[in-house]
């Protein structure tokens, strides 16, 4: 991402609350030039997924020294979606930060990507995201085996500069520390999908 791409991500979020974890973005404007097929985001995701590729959730995490979070092991197991369908395989529902969630059947979220636009330098001492390469090919992971599975796979930590992008698959396992010193890591993370859900089902959007 240019220096003149990220100010206008800076822009964009600007005014956003800086005590909590993270924060659900729908209805930006200035951020859909950015996310679209010809902006610096959404081409990432379309060479990944083609032409059919949309944005489905945004999410603003903003880390401190006064908000020094960490997450454990997981995957990202739910879709935001516009209104609640009952629809054969998905289930059950949740309702986070105002937003309906639905767990899809796995398959939805092996055709998703995910990407991560740093506006910080995000150096190790930084809380960088860490990932376990190759554990979204071991589908749905039970909590109990999810330790396992990142030994089998390793780890590795998506150090980044302000400006630049990470894509992983959505179903991978991730993780976040706490800072070791603790310096502002906002990052923008985008969940992308290629087509409409099933029966009904609409996407929420960004």
């Amino acid at each position: 991402m240019t220096q003149a791409e990220l100010c206008r991500l800076d822009a964009a979020l600007a005014g956003m609350p800086t005590d909590r974890a993270g924060i659900r973005l729908r209805g930006i404007a200035g951020l859909r030039p950015l996310l679209a097929k010809d902006g610096p985001v959404g081409a990432a995701a379309a060479s990944i997924l083609g032409g059919e590729s949309r944005p489905v959730r945004a999410i603003l995490f903003d880390k401190t020294p006064a908000a020094n979070w960490s997450l454990a092991w997981h995957q990202d197991r739910t879709v935001a979606v516009a209104r609640r369908v009952e629809v054969e395989g998905f289930g059950p529902w949740t309702v986070k930060d105002g937003q309906l969630h639905v767990a899809p059947p796995f398959g939805v979220l092996a055709g998703m990507v995910t990407l991560r636009v740093h506006l910080d330098p995000v150096p190790i001492t930084n809380a960088p995201l860490l990932v376990a390469p190759g554990s979204h090919r071991f589908g749905r992971i039970a909590e109990a085996e999810v330790a396992d599975v990142v030994g089998r796979c390793g780890t590795a930590a998506c150090l980044a500069d302000a400006g630049d992008i990470w894509l992983y698959a959505t179903a991978i396992l991730h993780a976040s520390e706490a800072a070791r010193k603790p310096a502002r890591r906002r990052v923008l993370q985008v969940d992308f999908a290629a087509g409409e859900l099933p029966g009904g089902l609409e996407w929420s959007g960004v």
